[in-house]
């Protein structure tokens, strides 16, 4: 399943450490980050459970750009 989510990002740098953090985190088979548009998409792996997912992933974005955000709703 792929998702986007509205994120706030302050240069194309830092979307690319979101991006590289985001798909590292387990449960996520896929993700990009478009600094120009302020958004983020996943693509969860099979049997993921999106919320629990989605949280990891704003945690691993944080402790690579703090100031970043990422709209869960």
């Amino acid at each position: 399943m792929k998702k986007t989510y509205k994120i706030e990002v302050d240069c194309a740098n830092c979307a690319l450490k979101m991006e590289e953090a985001a798909k590292k985190v387990e449960g996520v088979q896929g993700a990009t980050v478009s600094f120009m548009t302020q958004k983020m998409k996943v693509e969860f792996a099979e049997g993921a459970d999106e919320r629990n997912v989605m949280q990891s992933v704003r945690k691993a974005c944080k402790k690579v750009e703090d100031d970043c955000e990422i709209f869960l709703d």
